[in-house]
């Protein structure tokens, strides 16, 4: 069942049918500066966007101190030995919990971390050392989705749809199997959207489908993404854009 607490009831139902900016920047995207994500984050609240998404303690804590929205946060960390990348260690999840996310997202799927384990194992210890915080499942299939409702997140949303091993030879979002998630698990928890949502028009199917609100990070905050896939066609397809935001940094 959807949580009980009332303070992580208050601030999620305050995020229903609305619009979360993922605003994100690496050192090396031609876009960064310091400031980046606060600027983005800043122009996500004026066009009144209920929460944002951010990466790193530092730029959480950047953004938090002059953006006044709820905040999922996480930390992504690239290693050679493992595709698990998003808020992969315990360590990773007090540090985004202690830059002031109220929200903390993390690999939820099967794919195996460094330590051997898979990624979703993580789920519980998150819950039972950091109990206040709010746990947002990156999932990339309808299994992982009903596993992670089993062991306790509060938001699920399929982000690493299209990352997987198992769906990498996805470039769409599968609205069908949305809808089924939305469908089955829509009383349990709060599914949200994220991933492949390039324009309001998509993003307004997904809340029609039953999404509590949906994510959005490449389309508006990552120019160069936008511009790779206007070049990509243009050329006809002799690159495929996906190759760098996929790519580690």
């Amino acid at each position: 069942m959807k949580t009980a607490e009332v303070n992580k009831r208050n601030l999620l139902e305050s995020m229903k049918g609305g619009l979360i900016v993922s605003c994100q920047v690496q050192k090396d995207d031609p876009i960064y500066t310091e400031d980046m994500v606060v600027k983005m984050a800043e122009a996500a609240q004026w066009a009144g966007a209920v929460g944002i998404r951010a990466n790193t303690p530092e730029q959480i804590k950047a953004i938090k101190g002059k953006v006044d929205l709820p905040l999922i946060g996480l930390y992504k960390i690239w290693r050679e030995d493992t595709d698990v990348f998003i808020t992969p260690t315990l360590e990773a999840c007090k540090q985004v919990w202690e830059a002031g996310a109220e929200i903390i997202a993390l690999d939820c799927t099967s794919r195996i971390t460094r330590e051997g384990r898979p990624a979703y194992e993580l789920l519980p210890l998150v819950k039972k050392e950091i109990p206040a915080a709010i746990v947002f499942a990156d999932i990339s299939t309808y299994d992982e989705a009903k596993r992670a409702i089993a062991l306790g997140a509060d938001i699920v949303a399929p982000t690493l749809y299209g990352y997987t091993e198992q769906t990498k030879h996805i470039e769409q979002p599968d609205l069908r199997e949305f809808a089924r998630m939305c469908r089955d698990f829509g009383d349990e928890v709060y599914m949200m959207m994220e991933g492949h949502v390039y324009t309001p028009e998509d993003a307004m199917k997904c809340i029609f489908l039953g999404a509590h609100a949906v994510v959005v990070g490449s389309a508006i905050t990552r120019p160069h993404l936008t511009a790779k896939r206007f070049v990509d066609l243009l050329n006809g397809f002799k690159s495929n854009w996906r190759e760098a935001e996929r790519s580690k940094h």
